[in-house]
């Protein structure tokens, strides 16, 4: 597993050079991404099912669930604050979007995005999956989340009668966590794919006209990350930022080639629990802040919006950018995984509230690739230091274990990606006879 990662460096690395060097030919590759993305996608279901059944279903209080639950909310509510206040304050000291004039097809294919929007109560009802399995072959987050909590209460009810369930989903975790790491021997072709693809689509022109709200956004992202989530991992679990992060390398780099989030949501999972943070925790912490933790999709919300309104002469003012955003904060919920996800969020919301601003989303539409990335590795991290912080703060983590992983005593396992915690059994032994 160690060589396949090297292999996806030298995937991106190479995908960039043929990006670069046959524009055409790579813009074709992008399904070999796509692919691969799709392959990751279809085994989050199972695995968010799984892994948030088995946490509640071991749980033997329901109250212990909901608290976790509440705490979690609570604690996504605040950093999305902390996160637009941040893109609030970078994007009206820059100013970037002056000077700039819009290409017609871009024009369209905005407007387009908008029309695409779904308003608080669609989002509300979308939540309910129209049968128990339809969550799983629809691909929704939320619906599975649903389901699987449900799914883990009902079994909490059960008692010991509902124990032989929850051994045949620890049987079925492991099966899908199997398939997952067969899955990512793709990763290199994937990999190769999407980068090539984006780099062969947007070229420099694009990159060098719109480098200030690139720059400025990546910047921004970074300072959150090592700064704000820096600060509050180490003041809420006493754990330094950079170790975790580097034990995350691997889901990093898998995120930059794909330019989704979502790919890494399974192996977090795992990592989470190898880590020491307990299954009720990591099962209901990581998808709920794939959904509703998106510090990177509010940065890039924030600077987006100043950034359009200034390009067409209509800045905004303070109300106005504190209405406008907030509103798009709540209507991106959900959308954290997707690639892309970011425009059609940006463009509904200016339709919804200044219409006549929806047009300028146009400019920024050649970068936002690049931009997605950056959304998805500032989400990840910030779900990864909210789930370690949670369960700091409700006792739900093995500091020890984490000393263990940290010093390179305890690796994570590659090839099965599931770790049990569970001491081997000794073997039953006959009665000494006198």
């Amino acid at each position: 597993m160690h060589y396949l990662y090297l292999a996806v460096i030298a995937a991106v690395i190479l995908g960039i050079t043929v990006g670069f060097a046959f524009p055409e030919f790579a813009a074709n590759l992008k399904p070999l991404g796509s692919g691969f993305v799709d392959l990751i996608k279809m085994m989050i279901s199972p695995i968010i099912f799984c892994t948030i059944v088995l946490g509640i279903g071991s749980v033997a209080k329901a109250a212990k669930v909901g608290k976790v639950g509440l705490l979690a909310l609570s604690y996504f509510l605040v950093m999305s604050t902390f996160a637009l206040a941040i893109g609030l304050i970078v994007g009206n000291i820059l100013h970037p979007g002056e000077g700039m004039r819009l290409d017609p097809d871009d024009v369209a294919a905005v407007q387009e995005q908008a029309s695409e929007g779904e308003g608080t109560v669609d989002f509300l009802l979308g939540i309910i999956p129209e049968s128990l399995v339809s969550a799983f072959t629809d691909g929704s987050v939320l619906q599975t989340l649903l389901v699987a909590l449900l799914t883990g209460f009902a079994l909490q009810k059960l008692g010991r009668v509902g124990e032989p369930v929850l051994r045949g989903i620890e049987h079925l975790q492991r099966l899908v966590f199997r398939i997952l790491a067969m899955i990512m021997w793709a990763a290199p072709v994937g990999a190769f794919g999407a980068i090539a693809a984006v780099v062969g689509e947007t070229g420099w022109d694009a990159l060098k006209s719109l480098a200030v709200i690139m720059v400025g956004f990546y910047l921004t992202c970074l300072l959150f990350v090592f700064l704000v989530l820096g600060a509050v991992l180490w003041f809420g679990a006493r754990m330094n930022v950079f170790k975790l992060l580097g034990y995350l390398g691997r889901e990093f780099l898998l995120i930059v080639s794909t330019s989704s989030s979502e790919s890494a949501l399974p192996r977090l999972i795992a990592k989470m629990e190898h880590l020491g943070v307990s299954k009720p925790v990591v099962g209901i912490t990581v998808p709920t802040g794939y959904s509703f933790n998106l510090d990177g999709t509010a940065i890039y919300l924030t600077m987006a919006t100043l950034f359009i309104a200034t390009a067409q002469g209509s800045p905004l003012g303070i109300g106005e950018q504190i209405s406008l955003l907030v509103f798009m904060v709540i209507a991106s919920k959900g959308a954290a995984g997707v690639s892309g996800a970011g425009i059609a969020t940006l463009a509904g919301g200016l339709q919804s509230h200044r219409p006549e601003l929806v047009d300028g989303v146009g400019f920024i539409l050649g970068i936002d690739r690049f931009m997605s990335e950056a959304r998805a590795l500032t989400n990840f991290a910030g779900n990864a230091i909210a789930t370690v912080v949670i369960g700091s703060w409700t006792k739900e983590f093995d500091r020890d274990q984490a000393d263990r992983v940290f010093a390179g005593q305890d690796p994570f396992n590659e090839a099965t990606l599931v770790d049990d915690h569970q001491p081997a059994t000794e073997p039953e032994r006959e009665p000494v006879r006198a």
